[in-house]
């Protein structure tokens, strides 16, 4: 695999941290460390390449990749949290990070146990960040098999960050209708970048179409794509949901940041924002929102981590269901509600307010949230839910 060289990042961090606390303490160092340039990067839509050397920088990378070979060997859970925290200052670059731990831990849904062992450790020795191009709405990559390697033709949407990424995971299917989980060079010059990424928010994960003509894959970097772990769903939910209540929470830290500096309030007696009740009302009303999801996402997170394949599944995922939905819920009322506190003002396109609404809105729309909220319902009335193949195709 080729290493892409990036320009030089935000600037030296010293050492790796040692405990689960202070590596979220090193993602908050990050996340303010992005946080100075967040609008005018967000309103460029270049490539996030300082941003991911920086992600490498700080050791964040690896934080999930085994001791043994240098990585931090945390929890799912601390990944999560650590992913929400980088959300809370740029919406895509959390986006990009939480898709990295969930694709560096692919093998673990595919390979075998050699696999699983050979492929972490080559991901934490040589630091390499990971994208995903698997839409499950797309048709399959071919993939032909030629011996000792694969040949891949296709093309693949929403492959967010692969442009900034060492590694691209994919899907495909062989000629026996078998499918295959595959692992490609991100910088292969036979893989096509389309640049059609033009979306109104999160535009920092670059997730644009990419084409594959015949994309050579060998072995050791393609798995059998059995059916991964059950619980897996609920995982992936449990993902979506901290990216989003990071922009909620990053929502609310640029509202209060901004009333901070406001000399008038909404009414005209009071002379400044902080001491008009209207503002400090709407404030306390999305902040106990905000920390309601928050409690319900890492409680839920930390359940699921804990659970094991003869676990109640449909309870799992349904969890997940209902972290996601009060996660998007409170996000989307923070970053519709920004303009509504900060006033006229704060619509400059100076400030980049809104950002928050563009990026939650976008990743909100994901997938619906109101067809999580059926299936949730039907749960509660008959304890029961549909086969997972009835909502997302595995």
């Amino acid at each position: 695999m080729t290493t892409i060289t990036y320009q030089p990042a935000y600037g030296a961090l010293a050492g790796n941290p040692s405990t689960t606390s202070e590596w979220l303490d090193r993602a908050r160092q990050v996340a303010q460390m992005v946080a100075g340039d967040a609008a005018q990067r967000e309103s460029e839509g270049e490539p996030p390449y300082r941003e991911v050397q920086l992600l490498k920088d700080s050791g964040l990378v690896t934080l999930l990749g085994p001791a043994d070979h240098g990585g931090a060997a945390e929890r799912w859970t601390t990944a999560l949290r650590a992913s929400r925290e980088v959300s809370r200052a740029d919406g895509s670059l959390g986006q990009l990070l939480g898709y990295h731990y969930l694709w560096a831990w692919a093998t673990r849904f595919f390979g075998t146990d050699e696999q699983i062992a050979a492929a972490e450790a080559h991901y934490t020795r040589n630091c390499y960040f990971y994208s995903g191009a698997i839409n499950p709405r797309d048709k399959d990559i071919v993939a032909t098999d030629e011996g000792d390697t694969l040949r891949l033709n296709g093309s693949k949407s929403f492959a967010s960050g692969s442009l900034v990424s060492d590694l691209t995971c994919l899907t495909g299917k062989l000629e026996d209708d078998r499918l295959v989980f595959i692992i490609v060079d991100s910088s292969s010059p036979q893989l096509v970048y389309n640049h059609d990424w033009d979306n109104m928010g999160q535009r920092g994960t670059d997730s644009q179409t990419i084409t594959y003509h015949d994309v050579f894959v060998a072995d050791g970097w393609h798995y059998a794509a059995h059916p991964p772990s059950p619980i897996l769903f609920g995982a992936v939910m449990i993902l979506h949901a901290a990216l989003m209540q990071g922009i909620g929470d990053g929502a609310l830290d640029a509202i209060t940041h901004y009333v901070r500096t406001l000399t008038r309030g909404t009414l005209p007696q009071f002379a400044t924002a902080a001491e008009d009740p209207l503002i400090l009302r709407r404030i306390g009303e999305i902040s106990s929102r905000l920390a309601a999801s928050r409690a319900l996402l890492f409680a839920t997170a930390d359940h699921i981590e804990q659970s094991s394949d003869q676990s109640d599944v449909a309870a799992i995922t349904v969890d997940g269901f209902r972290a996601k939905v009060a996660c998007v819920e409170a996000s989307l009322e923070a970053a519709a509600t920004v303009h509504e506190i900060t006033g006229a003002r704060a619509t400059s396109s100076k400030f980049g307010l809104d950002r928050f609404w563009r990026n939650a809105r976008t990743f909100a729309s994901h997938d619906p949230t109101d067809a999580k909220n059926v299936y949730v319902g039907s749960y509660e009335v008959t304890g029961e839910l549909p086969p997972i193949t009835s909502f997302i195709r595995v």
